[in-house]
């Protein structure tokens, strides 16, 4: 099954969008917590909160891999795909990001039962 993606915009460019030390930002996208990443005129995204212990992703840190790094226990993860880099099993839900000339976008994927007729 294909899945459906709807794009959110989430500013106008990425200097819009406001990060911390660590060129990290929290924001709300279709009532879902995401981190966004920007380094280098990229953007990722991937879940608020770790998947172990809830740490807040945007506190954390992108390693030299990069790989984002809870603040809490130095779990590693990949921003583009979720994997658990440092071993402990664990899964981070990552989003996919476009930059076009209309703005920066977040994908979000639609479930339920009416998607199968799209």
């Amino acid at each position: 099954m294909d899945k459906h993606i709807k794009w959110y915009k989430i500013a106008d460019n990425l200097n819009d969008i406001v990060v911390n030390d660590n060129k990290m930002a929290e924001l709300e996208v279709n009532s879902k917590k995401i981190c966004v990443n920007i380094n280098n005129e990229n953007i990722k995204a991937c879940a608020a909160k770790c998947p172990h212990a809830g740490g807040s992703m945007s506190a954390g840190y992108i390693d030299a891999l990069g790989n984002i790094v809870c603040p809490l226990h130095r779990y590693k993860f990949s921003l583009v795909n979720g994997r658990n880099t440092s071993g402990e099993g664990y899964y981070l839900k990552t989003y996919p990001t476009q930059i076009t000339e209309k703005g920066v976008f977040i994908g979000i994927e639609e479930k339920g039962i009416l998607n199968w007729f799209k």
